[in-house]
């Protein structure tokens, strides 16, 4: 999945064309605001963003997205009128991937797409497969079951899942799932209670696996703890 963050319908338009005919799933925001909605519930793997947005610029959503932990290894490559070498200095520097200048030919910007995702393959980190009991979680290829059925999960429920799995059995303490999933400033501690219960009403037999350890945070799996 690409999200286009771009205010002008005609390119953003065209731009998606392009790339779906490729074969990439692709999803196009004219504003920030809903490109923010979209990522609580799925994250891409690449982000367009332009620089002269509605609301908020470009640059500021890069800073954003680098800052937050669930998006800070999705690359992005700018797509705006500003080609000055300062402005590319100024969006490279600030963590993107690459930077397109307007206007550009389709074939070049689906070049360069291709280019940011192989680079992001290689260097990408081969991720385990989790079979805990009837659970089974293929984070490489998003794949979530329950006793051999698939369970379709948030953005923020599947980050929380794969939080826990990577600890391998020992106990997350509560302000480090906030700053992994929500960010590093993010303290309220109800809205991780939250979740939690909602993802263990998903998994249905297998929520039980998420076990709650008194005024420390949460595990899967080991001794169970009564909350």
């Amino acid at each position: 999945m690409i999200y286009i963050l771009e205010d002008d319908d005609n390119i953003r338009k065209l731009v998606s064309y392009a790339l779906e005919r490729e074969g990439y799933d692709v999803r196009g925001f004219d504003a920030p605001r809903p490109l923010w909605d979209a990522l609580s519930t799925a994250a891409p793997e690449l982000f367009l963003l332009d620089i002269m947005l509605p609301d908020e610029d470009g640059l500021s959503v890069l800073k954003k997205l680098r800052e937050t932990p669930a998006t800070s290894d999705i690359p992005v490559i700018m797509l705006t009128a500003k080609g000055s070498e300062f402005d590319k200095v100024t969006g490279l520097d600030m963590g993107a991937d690459d930077y397109i200048a307007k206007p550009f030919g389709m074939t070049e910007l689906l070049s360069r797409v291709r280019a940011v995702l192989r680079r992001y393959e290689k260097t990408a980190p081969r991720e385990k497969v989790y079979q805990i009991g009837g659970l089974y979680v293929n984070p490489a290829k998003h794949i979530i079951e329950v006793a051999g059925k698939n369970v379709e999960l948030s953005y923020k429920e599947y980050s929380l899942l794969t939080a826990l799995l990577e600890a391998e059995g020992n106990v997350v303490e509560r302000e480090k799932l906030l700053a992994k999933v929500w960010g590093e400033y993010y303290s309220e501690s109800r809205t991780l209670d939250v979740h939690i219960r909602k993802l263990r009403v998903k998994l249905g037999e297998a929520g039980g696996l998420i076990k709650t350890v008194k005024n420390i945070g949460y595990k899967i799996g080991g001794e169970a703890y009564e909350q």
